[in-house]
C-alpha cells in the first residue's frame, strides 16, 4: 500500500536528513526521534533544553542525552555546549568501610577483566549492527525484554558480547534477572556483566546458577531491610554481612532478635554489632529466637536467686553472658 503525505500540509513542511530516516530509525529511541524533529523545525531560534522537555513530553535531562546522541551520529553540528552537572552523575556518597567478623578465606586469583570499552558512536553502532547477524539478534532479543534501548544500552550490549565476550544466551539470561529485580538501567547491566566476565559465568548453566543465587540474596537482603526496619537497600559492606548471614542459615526471627538487642544495647542500627551477636548465638548452640529467649530468661531467674535484691541485676554481666564477644 502506498502513503502520501496530505497535500493540503505541502506549505508547512520541513526537511529531516534522509540519513535520519536510513540509517536511525531502528537504533534511535522515540525520545530522541521527538527532540531531532523538534530541533528541525525550530531552527534558528534559541531553545533550552526546558523548551525542548515543554514541547516533547520528555524530562530535560532525556532533551540533552538526546542531542548528545544526535551530535556523535553527525546529524546535529556539535556546538552546542551541554551542562555537565546534566551529563554526568554525581559520584555516590562514599559509605564507612565494614569488615566481617571474621576473616574470609582466600580466594583464587581471579581472571583479570578488559579495560572499560570507551563509548562508540551512533554511526559506529549502526556500522557493527548492519555488519553482524549476531548483534543484530542480540538487539532484537534485548527489545524484548527491556522495550526501546537507548544510546548508553545499545553500548552497554556491545561491550558485554565483543568486548567482555559474553555469549548472548548469557547476556539474554542477564538481562531478563536484572528485568525481574526492576533495575534495568545500563550501568547496574554492566557492572554485572563485569564480574561475571571475572568470574568466568559465561555458560547457560553457570548464568542460570548464578541467577538463582543471586534471586535468593535479593530476596534474602529484602527479608533483612524488613526485619532490621530498613527504608534503603544495605550498602555494599552491609551485604558482605548479609550473605554471612544467608548462607549460615540465620533465621528472620533470630536476625529481628538481634536487631533489637543492638538497638537496647547501643540505639541504633549497626550490622558489625549484629553480627557479633549473632556469631556468638551460634558459638553457644542457639539456633532460634525461641531458644536465645528461653537462655534469657534463665539467666534472669539464676541472678534473682542469688541476690536478695530483685533490683540488684548486673547488666554489664548480662550483656556478657549473652553477646560474650
Amino acid at each position: 500500500m502506498e502513503y502520501r503525505i496530505n497535500t493540503g500540509l505541502i506549505g508547512n513542511m520541513f526537511s529531516v536528513p534522509g540519513i535520519v530516516a536510513d540509517n536511525f530509525l531502528k537504533l534511535a529511541t522515540g525520545g530522541q526521534l521527538k527532540v531531532l524533529l523538534y530541533i528541525i523545525r525550530s531552527s534558528g531560534k534559541d531553545i533550552t533544553a526546558e523548551d525542548i522537555s515543554a514541547g516533547t513530553g520528555i524530562s530535560a535531562q532525556e532533551a540533552w542525552e538526546a542531542i548528545l546522541f544526535w551530535q556523535q551520529a553527525n546529524v546535529l553540528a556539535s556546538d552546542a555546549e551541554i551542562p555537565a552537572s546534566i551529563m554526568q552523575p554525581a559520584a555516590p556518597a562514599p559509605q564507612p568501610a565494614q569488615e566481617p567478623a571474621r576473616q574470609a578465606e582466600p580466594q583464587p586469583e581471579a581472571k583479570p577483566v578488559p579495560a572499560r570499552m570507551p563509548l562508540l558512536s551512533p554511526s559506529d553502532i549502526a556500522q557493527l549492527v548492519s555488519g553482524s547477524p549476531d548483534i543484530t539478534e542480540l538487539f532484537t532479543a534485548a527489545e524484548s525484554a527491556l522495550g526501546p534501548l537507548n544510546h548508553t544500552m545499545q553500548n552497554a550490549l556491545i561491550t558485554m558480547y565483543t568486548h567482555l565476550g559474553l555469549k548472548k544466551e548469557v547476556i539474554l539470561i542477564l538481562l531478563n534477572y536484572c528485568k525481574s529485580i526492576e533495575k534495568t538501567n545500563s550501568a547496574y547491566i554492566e557492572k554485572i556483566a563485569y564480574s561475571w566476565a571475572e568470574s568466568e559465568i559465561n555458560s547457560l548453566e553457570a548464568a542460570q546458577d548464578e541467577v538463582e543465587r543471586l534471586s535468593l540474596a535479593h530476596d534474602y537482603s529484602g527479608m533483612v531491610m524488613k526485619q532490621f526496619e530498613m527504608k534503603r537497600r544495605p550498602t555494599s559492606g552491609q551485604m558482605a554481612f548479609v550473605e554471612q548471614w544467608r548462607a549460615a542459615g540465620f533465621t528472620p526471627e533470630l536476625l529481628h532478635l538481634a536487631y533489637e538487642r543492638t538497638i537496647d544495647n547501643i540505639d541504633k542500627l549497626s550490622f558489625s554489632y549484629i553480627n557479633k551477636i549473632l556469631l556468638s548465638w551460634k558459638d553457644s548452640g542457639f539456633r532460634t529466637a525461641e531458644e536465645v529467649e528461653k537462655a534469657e530468661s534463665e539467666f534472669r531467674s539464676k541472678k534473682k536467686k542469688h541476690s536478695n535484691n530483685t533490683n540488684d541485676f548486673d547488666i554489664e554481666k548480662y550483656k556478657e553472658f549473652i553477646n560474650d564477644f
